[in-house]
């Protein structure tokens, strides 16, 4: 079902680069916002494509990957409702630094390049907001990655899923048995380490009772107890 501009304007006013929008900003924003569905393993965009539209997740969720030469992939990032990717489409046409695919029913909100420009050139307002938002996100990445060069790989791991239950949490999981989906390769990449040293630290935690592992997924039973391993 195709969402009202009421909807899509509020959907668009929780994403982090456009939450500084007034809402008269967020309505001319998504008039220009297209709905598109992407089935489970189903490619939005591959690396090296022309980049000329942002994504914003309605529902479902997404990865972000990169491939070497021998076939190996590399997980970057994960988005579930709310998050946005591709975003420097709005700005310019460089071509896609990275695969983006669904990992589950995906439902975004596609907002062309060339609209977005367009909609930038008679509002100049919304571009100095919109630099303003990305230049926070841009020192919070930056931020996270020195964080990531002193820490050990049970905090970088302890970490990841912190984050991947905060998310679950905002898709209305509870305080306690948050499910995570994610192979534990998946969270090697996420944290910067080898699947090995994730695979000895993910059994450290199920031996201590805070997670129990499954195929391709996690359960973890005590999502305060993470912090005791991130430092």
């Amino acid at each position: 079902m195709a969402a009202s501009a009421e909807e899509t304007a509020a959907l668009l006013g929780r994403v982090p680069v456009f939450e500084a929008l007034r809402p008269e900003d967020l309505v001319r924003v998504a008039d220009v916002a297209v709905p598109r569905s992407f089935r489970g393993g189903e490619v939005v965009f591959r690396e090296g494509d022309d980049s000329d539209t942002c994504y914003i997740v309605r529902s479902g969720h997404a990865r972000a990957v990169r491939e070497h030469g021998d076939g190996r992939q590399i997980t970057l990032a994960t988005f579930g409702p709310g998050d946005f990717f591709g975003e420097l489409a709005m700005f310019d046409d460089e071509r896609r630094s990275a695969t983006v695919e669904a990992v589950d029913a995906l439902d975004v909100l596609g907002i062309p390049g060339v609209d977005m420009r367009a909609l930038l050139s008679r509002h100049p307002e919304i571009a100095v907001k919109l630099v303003i938002s990305l230049g926070r996100r841009l020192r919070a990445a930056n931020e996270r990655l020195a964080r990531q060069s002193f820490q050990t790989v049970q905090s970088r791991v302890a970490a990841v899923l912190t984050q991947l239950v905060d998310q679950a949490r905002s898709e209305g999981a509870g305080d306690r048995d948050v499910l995570v989906t994610a192979t534990q390769a998946e969270l090697a990449q996420l944290a910067g380490s080898s699947r090995e040293s994730a695979s000895r630290f993910l059994a450290v935690l199920e031996r201590a009772g805070v997670i129990t592992q499954g195929r391709g997924r996690l359960t973890v039973h005590d999502p305060a107890a993470l912090g005791g391993y991130v430092y």
